[in-house]
C-alpha cells in the first residue's frame, strides 16, 4: 500500500436464518447497513445473498483500519443488530476480521 493510503480491514459475518426467518432478517440486516455506512470509519457494507444456499445472507464492510473494525465490533449499531438477529438464526453468526491483500477503496 502507498504511504497515504488507508490501512484497509474486511470485517465479515455470514447468518443463516431459520426457516421462515428470511424477511425479518432481512430487513434488521437492511437497517444495519444503512445505519453503519454513515460511520466516519467505514468505508463501505455490502449485503450478500447466497446463491447455493437458501436463506444464507454475508455481510461485507470495508473498514478504515483493523483497530475501526474491532471498535465497530463493541459499537450500539452492531450490538443493536446482534440483539434483533438472534431469534431469527439457526446458528450463531461466523464473523471474521481479514487483513486486505488486494481490495480497493473507492472513496
Amino acid at each position: 500500500m502507498m504511504a497515504d493510503d488507508p490501512e484497509l480491514a474486511v470485517l465479515t459475518a455470514r447468518f443463516d436464518p431459520i426457516s421462515g426467518s428470511e424477511g425479518p432478517l432481512m430487513a434488521i440486516l437492511a437497517r444495519y447497513v444503512v445505519v453503519t455506512r454513515q460511520i466516519a470509519s467505514c468505508r463501505n457494507v455490502d449485503l450478500l445473498a447466497s446463491a447455493t444456499r437458501t436463506g444464507r445472507v454475508l455481510l461485507v464492510e470495508k473498514w478504515e483500519s483493523a483497530a475501526a473494525a474491532r471498535s465497530h465490533l463493541d459499537s450500539p449499531e452492531m450490538a443493536e443488530m446482534a440483539t434483533a438477529v438472534v431469534a431469527h438464526l439457526s446458528s450463531r453468526p461466523e464473523v471474521d476480521l481479514y487483513d486486505t491483500i488486494s481490495a480497493h477503496d473507492l472513496r
